[in-house]
């Protein structure tokens, strides 16, 4: 018991499977939560978003292309995700980041990565043209942009999409 609040391990596995953060992370976020779940998944939000901020500066020389074909073979997309290290890159949670990006890549064709990347008075709707402001197709309550900081903060690696290509049978 620490502070007179004691934190259930159940409680915290909850949390932990909600967030992908780890168990002591999970119990000091409950335990300066008061046990509020909610406020501790958004403290353990926060301290991801932190954590990725600071990671945001570091190189990005590994990750692997992802290529995703529509079911149909009418539309495809190939993606480079980067992120630090090879090791990482070998891991489940950035080939499934990658796969997934490829789909959202495929699902609603963005023109440009990020804002920055449109030239300076090309008329773009920056929510639907560049892919990390896209809402995300498999949580439309999140975008692209947060699933990668997410993921940043479990994998502890600077991670970026580097360039896709969409292809469009017709097109």
């Amino acid at each position: 018991m620490e502070g007179g609040l004691e934190i259930s391990v159940v409680i915290v596995k909850e949390l932990r499977d909600q967030s992908g953060a780890g168990i002591m992370d999970c119990k000091k976020a409950l335990l300066q939560a008061e046990g509020n779940t909610d406020r501790a998944l958004q403290i353990l939000k926060e301290k991801g978003m932190l954590k990725a901020k600071k990671k945001a500066g570091r190189a990005t020389t590994q990750g692997l292309i992802e290529a995703y074909i529509h079911t149909g073979g009418r539309i495809g997309a190939m993606v480079e995700v980067n992120c630090e290290t090879d090791f990482v890159a070998r891991t489940d949670e950035f080939k499934e980041l990658a796969h997934h990006l490829a789909m959202q890549v495929a699902a609603l064709p963005p023109q440009f990565v990020s804002e920055e990347e449109a030239s300076e008075g090309v008329d773009i709707e920056p929510e639907a043209d560049c892919l990390l402001l896209q809402a995300y197709i498999k949580d439309p309550g999140k975008t692209v942009q947060d699933i990668i900081t997410e993921t940043i903060a479990k994998l502890g690696e600077n991670i970026r999409v580097k360039r896709f290509v969409r292809f469009e049978l017709g097109d």
